[in-house]
């Protein structure tokens, strides 16, 4: 039984595939010494929109250096729903003298496609390995098992892949079986930790007879991430059935740590509810990493979709082209609106045509005693967050929700359940549609208003978060997509490419 760790190449989804080279010379030289025979260093791939770092692309100078500093069999993967059979001598042959095993990630929907791929593959001289996705639902595909018996003599390797980290040891035994009486290929597992059972499934897999099994350092990887490779070594050391030097595998341990606290990778209830229903990892990392969707909105969105259901409430649309509001004022969750508190109260009641639309109910209290109508944008679990807000103080105002269907379900305080509209689209932005400042922008539009005001988008100046790097390259987007349509001026203080006034000055007039 082999092992072959992925850390590089499965934990790329959190570093975009850039990882500091002193990381990797740690990974390299603690895994020389360590009894696992392959690491698959990252993707090969075409061209494809977008950044993606060094490790997708895998260069041959990389791989150069990469093969020079270890004594392991270096391994890449093909995307196969990226690469053709044609691509294969332009991407492959370079590499040839660096790379021992090519690997592609396959979906059972695929399978007939990535043979030709695989064919292609054998035929330069590398050891072939197909990584099969979505294990749990294979029962299901049954043009896709009638085709297992065509990888005979063309793939090294048969890998059952837990994309959805949601299988159990009986169904790792089952599939094994499966697979066995189909082929004769050797076969391997990949293992994800929604539920926690990847080191209980890899150890059923290697008593079942698997030929080979993945692992990563801390687990990083996708979602919810991996088996440990620091947990099946020791647990195989354990049992005897390897032997190496915890210093080694201590250091590299060590280095990853610390890109785990930046990234915080790991199985959370968000995934475990993914994973239990078998579904997508890649929607529930995209949603997590959000700051306005909560773990309750997140689940009872995944619920939604196990259960096939779209959302469970339809809203009156948004009235437009309403005349007796001149502009609107945006407010965000910056700290502005609560140092210069006073200041906006009096603007606002010197111009009770000025609609106020919250992107953020952070700030709601500051405006409780002025004449202007209030409009609350609700994303995700924002509805939750307005009533703890508000307390015992009593809501008023309108609420408005994305289109409907609202892939984090609905939720709206009681207070304004009977004053709750949805836009009828978003459509001045193709990026962050359900974003609260695309919500509140696009009421905006919808009303008809040519001039919004802004306090409490104040940026950030220095030392912020990824988060929160993400949050100002948002609203910076949305902000030059409505720039010709709408008059943007900040009242308060900001970092963002905004025309700015001070809210003193209008104090004068």
């Amino acid at each position: 039984m082999k092992i072959l760790d992925c850390t590089i190449r499965d934990g790329g989804y959190y570093t975009n595939w850039d990882f500091s080279d002193q990381v990797v010379n740690t990974y390299l030289k603690a895994f020389n010494d360590l009894p696992v025979e392959y690491l698959e260093v990252g993707y090969r791939s075409k061209q494809l929109e977008g950044y993606l770092g060094k490790y997708f692309y895998c260069p041959v100078p990389v791989l150069k250096e990469l093969k020079a500093q270890s004594n392991k069999k270096l391994v890449i993967i093909l995307n196969e729903k990226d690469v053709r059979a044609e691509d294969a001598e332009e991407l492959l042959l370079p590499v040839k003298d660096y790379i021992t095993m090519v690997r592609m990630a396959i979906d059972p929907k695929n399978f007939k496609r990535a043979l030709i791929l695989a064919k292609k593959v054998k035929e330069l001289g590398f050891e072939v390995a197909f990584n099969v996705m979505y294990m749990s639902t294979w029962k299901d595909e049954k043009d896709f098992l009638g085709l297992i018996p065509k990888v005979d003599g063309v793939v090294d390797y048969f890998y059952m892949v837990d994309s959805f980290g949601g299988v159990y040891p009986e169904d790792v035994k089952e599939t094994i079986a499966l697979v066995r009486s189909k082929t004769n290929v050797k076969l391997g597992f990949h293992g994800h930790n929604n539920l926690e059972m990847a080191l209980a499934n890899t150890l059923v897999a290697i008593e079942e007879g698997v030929d080979i099994v993945d692992a990563t350092i801390t687990g990083m990887g996708r979602g919810a991430g991996n088996l440990k490779t620091e947990l099946l070594l020791t647990t195989l050391q354990a049992k005897g059935k390897v032997d190496f030097d915890y210093n080694e595998l201590s250091k590299v341990v060590d280095s990853f740590s610390q890109l785990q606290k930046k990234y915080e990778w790991g199985t959370n209830l968000p995934y475990m509810v993914s994973g239990a229903n078998s579904l997508p990892q890649k929607q529930v990392m995209e949603w997590v990493s959000k700051r306005y969707y909560s773990f309750n909105s997140i689940i009872r969105a995944l619920n939604n979709q196990s259960q096939g259901k779209e959302d469970n409430l339809t809203l009156p649309k948004l009235t437009t082209n309403d005349t007796k509001y001149q502009s609107a004022l945006i407010v965000g969750g910056g700290p502005s609106p609560v140092e210069h508190s006073a200041a906006i109260d009096q603007f606002l009641i010197q111009n009770p045509d000025v609609l106020v639309i919250h992107a953020s109910s952070k700030n709601a209290l500051s405006f409780t005693e002025v004449p202007n109508e209030q409009i609350f944008c609700l994303v995700g679990n924002e509805g939750h967050r307005m009533e703890e807000v508000f307390g015992e103080r009593k809501i008023e105002g309108k609420c408005i929700l994305p289109p409907f269907p609202r892939k984090m379900g609905t939720y709206i305080p009681k207070a304004l359940e009977n004053n709750a509209f949805e836009l009828k689209e978003v459509s001045f932005t193709e990026e962050f549609k359900d974003s609260h400042t695309a919500i509140a922008l696009q009421t905006v539009l919808d009303i008809g208003l040519k001039r919004v005001y802004l306090v409490g988008y104040d940026g950030y100046s220095k030392d912020i978060s990824q988060k929160e790097q993400e949050l100002f390259i948002e609203n910076e987007y949305m902000f030059s997509k409505v720039k010709e349509d709408v008059e943007l001026i900040s009242l308060t203080l900001t970092n963002y490419t905004v025309l700015q006034k001070s809210v003193y000055a209008f104090l004068n007039e």
